[in-house]
């Protein structure tokens, strides 16, 4: 008789980050036999990859413990919440074991300890890629841990340590498995993409037999000989970027950077301890539109900044204007257990915030309507994600999943997600685009 495999439940929460950490250790639970289960229910024990970084996924964190608690009994706890010291065994103190992000080996070490593997060579083999939480044409391909920076509202460093560069061949030949599985579109995440291989001294290592550094140039240049979308995030806007922008234009890379700008103002800046300024942005932003124009940049910004005044929030707005974002993400300023920015001195009441929030929301969503306005009449190669009974939602090079638009194409034409189409844009809101299908690609 075929004996039963052990079943771990598995709740992924936070960032893209921690989704590529929950994807290794279901590979490796994969891999070593155990069945991952849909339900708390069927579950011999729980795993929760939490989120710590600002107040409300502190929150979300602590009642999915709770949640899973209450209908198994059996928790194992991961992820950065793990790394804020007692908070979880304070709070549930009958959890099986804690460990902080990034801790593949500790993880499993606490499901060995709790419900060993029962080996079976069948269900043992897992593909090359490994196991993938996203849908199965695109993909998160991270390079690094860590980050280098102290941002005085950021408490990442202290949770997941200061940077840590992949080997760049590892990384080559991940991207090499997801591609020949079928993935259409990398997504390539870090703490600081831009930064990628400084702590290596941009160490030579081999690919495929040619010598590659381990320096964000060389990386791009060789994901973008991939045939697949190739899209940046988390990018720092730091004069070595320039050197990428050229692939764009000649359509080897998808024309878009994610660059988290936060803010505008020199003080808040200098407050935030970002490493830019306002001025020399909007010369960089003018540069890679000379040589690309069609590229497509998106930031998140925080208002109610401890310390910012109305002058300073107009110093945001007015960049906002001359900047002319393609996509805009906006919070306001959360305190976080353990960030320096919490003992700033004038913090800037709830109130205030929410208005300057939608203040700053409105006038972007009035910039982000224009310009998807201009392509109305243009025809746009998309890739579909979803299909349902009323609409196709796809998305064009110019949208990132989950954060950015969605061009809409309302028609029953029996696509599937994953496809690629030819489309017209024939309207357009202040976040998405309608279309009608040309051709099938």
């Amino acid at each position: 008789m075929k004996h039963m495999q052990p079943k771990v439940g598995f709740v992924s929460l936070g960032c893209p980050k921690a989704l590529v950490d929950s994807e290794q250790i279901i590979t490796q639970l994969r891999a070593e036999g155990y069945a991952i289960s849909a339900t708390y229910d069927d579950a011999d024990l729980v795993v929760i990859n939490t989120c710590g970084f600002i107040e409300s996924a502190i929150d979300e964190s602590l009642e999915t413990i709770g949640d899973a608690l209450g209908q198994n009994g059996k928790v194992i706890v991961t992820g950065c919440l793990g790394a804020k010291g007692d908070i979880v065994k304070n709070t549930y103190p009958n959890v099986l074991a804690v460990t902080g992000p990034h801790a593949l080996q500790e993880v499993m070490d606490a499901v060995h300890a709790h419900l060993p593997p029962a080996h079976d060579p069948y269900t043992s083999l897992i593909p090359p890629q490994g196991i993938k939480l996203t849908p199965r044409h695109y993909a998160y391909l991270k390079i690094s841990e860590g980050c280098n920076h102290r941002c005085s509202f950021c408490i990442i460093p202290a949770l997941r340590g200061d940077l840590v560069s992949r080997p760049v061949n590892d990384v080559l030949q991940d991207a090499h498995h997801l591609v020949a599985a079928g993935v259409k579109e990398l997504l390539v995440i870090s703490q600081d993409t831009s930064a990628y291989g400084v702590d290596t001294k941009y160490k030579t290592t081999f690919w495929n037999g040619r010598p590659v550094k381990t320096r964000f140039q060389e990386l791009v240049s060789m994901l973008s000989e991939f045939d697949t979308w190739v899209r940046l995030h988390y990018v720092y806007p730091y004069p070595h970027v320039d050197e990428v922008i050229p692939l764009m234009a000649q359509g080897k890379l998808l024309p878009y950077l994610d660059i988290p700008f936060q803010h505008a103002s020199p003080s808040i800046l200098k407050a935030m301890k970002r490493p830019a300024s306002s001025e020399n942005v909007l010369e960089r932003l003018a540069r890679w539109r000379d040589i690309c124009p069609e590229i497509a940049i998106r930031s998140t910004f925080i208002v109610g900044f401890p310390g910012e005044t109305e002058r300073e929030f107009d110093e945001l707005l007015e960049f906002l204007e001359a900047a002319q974002l393609d996509r805009v993400g906006c919070f306001k300023y959360s305190p976080v257990a353990g960030a320096r920015s919490n003992a700033l001195p004038d913090p800037v009441d709830e109130d205030t915030k929410q208005e300057r929030l939608d203040l700053f929301m409105q006038v972007q969503e009035h910039i982000s309507r224009g310009k998807l306005q201009q392509k109305i009449g243009q025809q746009l190669t998309v890739l579909v994600d979803e299909v349902n009974d009323q609409e196709i939602l796809a998305r064009s090079r110019y949208d990132a999943p989950e954060v950015d638009g969605l061009v809409i194409i309302e028609e029953d034409i029996g696509v599937k997600p994953g496809d690629w189409l030819r489309v017209k844009v024939t309207g357009s809101t202040e976040h998405d685009l309608y279309a009608e299908v040309v051709k099938s690609v």
